[in-house]
C-alpha cells in the first residue's frame, strides 16, 4: 500500500510538471531523493517515462477537436469518400500534425540513436540544477526583451515548417539535459521566434503526443512486458494520477498565461536549482 501511495504521488508531480515550464524531469529526479519507490532501477527507469502516458492523454481528451482530423465539415473543408465510407477530412490539421512530426524529427533521431549514453552523462543533480537555472534566467530575458511588442505568430495555421523545425531545435536541448524542462524548451524558443505565449503553450502541448508516445514505447520494449502483479499497479496509478492532475494543470496554465507571463515560472526555476545546490552540496 506504501508503494502505491508513492505512485499516487510521482503521478501528481508527473502531471503538474509535464506542462508547466519547470522540467517534469527534474522534479522527478529531486521526488525520487526523498521518496524512492521500491522497484528495481530497470523498471523505475522506465516506469518515471512512461506514467507520461496519462499526461499525453489529458492532452488528446482537451483539444480532441483540435488534433484529430476527421469530422463534420466546416467552412471550405472537403468531403472525400474512402472505400464507400464518406470521411470528412480537416486539411489544416493535418498539416498542423505535419509541422508537429518536422518539429519532432531532431529529438527523435537523437533520442533513438543516443539516450542511454545521455542518461549516463547527465542524469544527475549537477545538470538538473545547472539547466534549471539557466533556463530560468533564458525566461526572464526573453520576457523582458519582447515586453510590449506584438506576436509575430498569433494562431497555429501562421507556424510555419522552419519555425516549428526550429522549436524542435530547442526541445532538442531538453531530451539531452533534464532540468531543461521540454515545454520549458519549447516554449522559450518559441517566444524568440516571435509566436504568442498562447501558440507557443499550445504547440508544446500537441509536440508532446509524439514524442512522449515515443518515449514511452522505446522504454517499454527495452523493459519487455515481464510485469509483476505490483509493478502493474503501480504503473497503472502513476498513469492515471498523472491524466487527472494534468487535466487540471493544462486548463490552468491556458488561462494564466492570457493574462500573465512566464517570468514567474523563471524565478522559481532559479529558486529551485540553487536550492537543489545546497541540498546536495551541503545536505546530505
Amino acid at each position: 500500500m506504501i508503494e502505491f501511495l508513492k505512485a499516487f504521488l510521482f503521478g501528481i508531480v508527473e502531471g503538474i510538471t509535464e506542462w508547466l515550464p519547470i522540467s517534469s524531469t527534474g522534479h522527478m529526479i529531486l521526488l525520487n531523493e526523498f521518496v524512492k519507490l521500491d522497484v528495481s532501477d530497470e523498471f523505475y527507469s522506465m516506469f518515471e517515462v512512461v506514467i507520461q502516458l496519462g499526461a499525453i492523454m489529458a492532452v488528446v481528451i482537451l483539444f480532441w477537436n483540435d488534433i484529430f482530423p476527421f469530422g463534420k465539415p466546416e467552412g471550405r473543408r472537403r468531403r472525400h469518400s474512402v472505400r464507400g465510407i464518406k470521411r470528412y477530412i480537416k486539411p489544416d490539421i493535418f498539416l498542423l500534425w505535419a509541422k508537429i512530426l518536422v518539429a519532432c524529427v531532431p529529438a527523435a533521431i537523437v533520442g533513438i540513436l543516443f539516450n542511454d549514453l545521455f542518461e549516463a552523462l547527465f542524469y544527475n543533480y549537477i545538470t538538473v540544477a545547472i539547466m534549471l537555472i539557466l533556463f530560468g534566467v533564458a525566461f526572464l530575458i526573453v520576457e523582458t526583451r519582447h515586453k510590449g511588442k506584438p506576436a509575430k505568430v498569433n494562431s497555429l495555421g501562421e507556424l510555419t515548417f522552419k519555425t516549428a523545425f526550429l522549436i524542435g531545435i530547442f526541445q532538442l536541448i531538453a531530451a539531452i539535459f533534464p532540468g531543461t524542462s521540454r515545454s520549458g524548451a519549447t516554449i522559450v524558443g518559441a517566444l524568440m521566434l516571435g509566436v504568442s505565449r498562447t501558440v507557443a503553450a499550445e504547440f508544446t502541448f500537441f509536440l508532446a503526443i509524439p514524442v512522449m508516445f515515443g518515449a514511452s514505447l522505446l522504454k517499454i520494449w527495452k523493459f519487455g512486458l515481464a510485469f509483476t502483479q505490483t509493478e502493474l499497479v503501480i504503473l497503472l496509478i502513476g498513469m492515471v494520477t498523472a491524466f487527472v492532475s494534468s487535466l487540471f494543470i493544462i486548463r490552468f496554465l491556458l488561462g494564466y498565461i492570457k493574462k500573465h507571463d512566464f517570468k514567474v515560472f523563471g524565478y522559481y526555476r532559479i529558486a529551485l536549482g540553487i536550492l537543489v545546490c545546497l541540498y546536495f552540496f551541503f545536505g546530505k
